[in-house]
């Protein structure tokens, strides 16, 4: 029997009164807050925005629930924005958006941080269903400029040893999202896609938790895909709100994993679907996979969910939290 997870890819907006309360304190800037060296004024805060995004997922039935990387001012490049072997530089376009991050720029080893395993602690204390986010390789690879290393390939290797060394500091955790945009949007060519699948299988082997890398802003190539599934993970995540007739067609050309999981709502649009119109992407999917059989789908937002107004972010995560739960209804009747 399939199991139906409700979880999201993470990075959730700053709660209101969070930003107002961080703008307040005297002194505060930007810097401040992504440093890694928080002091306790901020520190007390966002432990307490952690604490109301971890209430939202609860209270709104989900299956797995996110640190929500609150203080991740540069989006993906964070875990290496706040190394202290990397210098930010000048703002960059994050994608193909109007939000932007500071471009880290790497000039000595990757070392172990631990930034983000203090983070899934802190969580840890709150829900026993832990999902961990991180970047994954290639995209880190991709948001970042390397002053240090001897070349692209040395880089990627590099990148995926630190965000394994990462991995491995982690808290138990049931799933591990590694989100991999550039996979799309900046394909490796070749040579370089089978880098990229060792590089994931690199992050993927620190952990006994399910590692999903999902995938957004479109399709893989058919050669991509086929060798991100030479990855030893245990599920890819597909963008059907972007593209869902290109990732149909690679599941049924090339297969995929015993498990899946499926962006199904729009991540960037503050339009909310319907628990059923979720259910309905969900139904579509699997009947148009007849040769596919899912051990898990995973039932997420196509993107992280920074980019919403916090009241439609908790809309959009309570419609996910519902359309599961009528699954699971339909299932037990």
């Amino acid at each position: 029997m399939t199991e139906f997870v409700a979880t999201t890819p993470g990075l959730f907006p700053l709660p209101d009164w969070a930003k107002d309360e961080l703008s307040d304190l005297k002194g505060h800037q930007k810097e401040d807050l992504v440093s890694g060296n928080e002091g306790p004024e901020i520190t007390a805060v966002i432990d307490r925005a952690r604490t109301a995004v971890v209430e939202d997922q609860q209270n709104a039935g989900l299956d797995r629930t996110v640190e929500g990387q609150l203080r991740w001012d540069d989006m993906l490049a964070h875990p290496l924005a706040v190394h202290e072997n990397v210098e930010t530089h000048g703002i960059v376009r994050y994608y193909d958006n109007n939000n932007f991050y500071r471009d880290p720029v790497v000039t000595g080893d990757l070392t172990f941080s631990g930034d983000v395993a203090k983070e899934l602690e802190a969580t840890a204390e709150q829900a026993d269903n832990l999902q961990a986010v991180l970047p994954g390789p290639y995209s880190l690879c991709d948001l970042a400029t390397n002053e240090y290393y001897e070349d692209d390939a040395a880089f990627l290797d590099a990148v995926a040893d630190f965000l394994a060394g990462e991995v491995e500091a982690f808290p138990e955790t049931e799933t591990l999202y590694l989100l991999e945009p550039s996979l799309v949007t900046n394909a490796p060519g070749d040579g370089v896609d089978e880098h990229a699948s060792e590089a994931i299988d690199a992050v993927a082997s620190a952990t006994d938790a399910e590692v999903v890398v999902h995938t957004h802003y479109g399709a893989l190539t058919e050669k991509v895909h086929a060798h991100l599934l030479d990855a030893d993970i245990d599920a890819v995540g597909y963008d059907f709100i972007a593209n869902h007739e290109e990732n149909l067609y690679n599941i049924n050309e090339y297969g995929t994993k015993s498990a899946i999981s499926l962006g199904l709502l729009n991540g960037q649009n503050t339009l909310v679907e319907t628990p059923e119109k979720i259910n309905e992407r969900v139904d579509w999917v699997l009947d148009n996979t007849p040769a596919a059989s899912f051990d898990t789908v995973y039932m997420t937002p196509n993107t992280e969910l920074f980019y919403l107004p916090v009241n439609k972010y908790q809309e959009k995560l309570a419609a996910l939290g519902e359309a599961t739960a009528l699954r699971a209804e339909v299932t037990t009747a």
